[in-house]
């Protein structure tokens, strides 16, 4: 009679002899969950190092009294931010920037849209033209704003040129004699760098688009304003949200053209937000008041960019 010592019978008909050190289910579904942010996290330390602490650091700088020679002397009670506000220069340049963002993002975005629209068709000659359209956006800003500069020169400008041999002009004309003219040319600039991005992302957008839609709307009898309206723009708006959202920032920002073709001249009374800044901080000395109008600057473009993609999400929602 054999006798039952308790020990576990193993199953040998199969001939499969299990792991002891084979990770088990649980460990496997962690790993998983655990290993996409392994792979986001060279992407999460980069980020905090080169954007969340700069940002938090100028944040803690604008609540400083800080020394010309860069020493921070402690809190200051806010008195940078009082400063700023209540001088007729800062609320002149933040109109200044106000103006200067939607002018160039809105005519900008008008064109770039017209252009793409043109350039979706098949014409002879259309790669040239594409060549030409992206060349003012591959260009340096600092040289496109030079090349400007010199155009509207009073003295020696070749718009002044150009007009004079054509007989339309008979003396050379000060295209910058005020502030509001100087103001109006660097928009111009702006605007002129800024169509070629806003044409591509809106030319890629199109050429996503299905020509069987074009072709529905066409039997049921639609015209080129209807398709337009009905099939183009609900569209393409993707790449125009994307497009017209980093054109706020980038425009925003934007430092190169202003301070190239006037550095805020005359009298401060073509400044933006960035050149203000800039000519506070390395030109007079005052960081302290550098830093509170940058960070004046990074609520308001984090505001109108928020309220912008909320507003864009919720129309594609809704349109769905």
């Amino acid at each position: 009679m054999k006798q039952n010592t308790g020990a576990p019978v193993k199953d040998v008909s199969s001939g499969a002899v299990p792991a002891k050190n084979a990770p088990s289910s649980g460990g496997k579904q962690t790993l998983r969950k655990v290993e996409p942010y392994l792979w986001l996290l060279p992407s999460i330390v980069l980020m905090a190092v080169m954007i969340v602490i700069p940002i938090l650091t100028v944040f803690r700088l604008s609540a400083m009294e800080i020394s010309r020679a860069g020493i921070v002397k402690g809190f200051n009670n806010f008195a940078n931010y009082k400063e700023v506000l209540a001088s007729p220069i800062f609320r002149h340049t933040l109109w200044n920037t106000l103006v200067w963002t939607v002018v160039v993002v809105g005519v900008s975005t008008l064109i770039g849209f017209v252009l793409a629209m043109v350039l979706n068709q098949n014409f002879r000659g259309r790669k040239l033209v594409r060549a030409l359209v992206i060349f003012p956006w591959a260009t340096s800003l600092i040289i496109q704003a030079v090349i400007w500069k010199y155009i509207i020169s009073a003295d020696y400008g070749s718009l002044n040129v150009i007009l004079s041999k054509l007989g339309l002009i008979d003396h050379f004309i000060n295209w910058t004699s005020t502030a509001g003219a100087f103001f109006a040319w660097e928009c111009w600039v702006g605007i002129f760098v800024t169509v070629p991005f806003v044409t591509f992302c809106v030319l890629s957008g199109l050429q996503s688009i299905d020509d069987t839609f074009y072709e529905a709307a066409e039997m049921d009898g639609a015209g080129f304003w209807r398709k337009l309206f009905s099939v183009t723009l609900p569209l393409v708006r993707p790449s125009l949200t994307v497009s017209t959202v980093l054109n706020i920032i980038y425009v925003f920002n934007s430092f190169p053209i202003v301070w190239t073709i006037s550095k805020g001249d005359p009298a401060d009374k073509t400044h933006t937000l960035v050149t203000y800044l800039y000519k506070l901080s390395f030109t007079s000395g005052k960081s302290g008041l550098a830093a509170a109008v940058s960070v004046i600057g990074f609520v308001i473009l984090a505001i109108c960019a928020s309220i912008y993609m909320i507003m864009s999400l919720k129309g594609e929602e809704e349109g769905s």
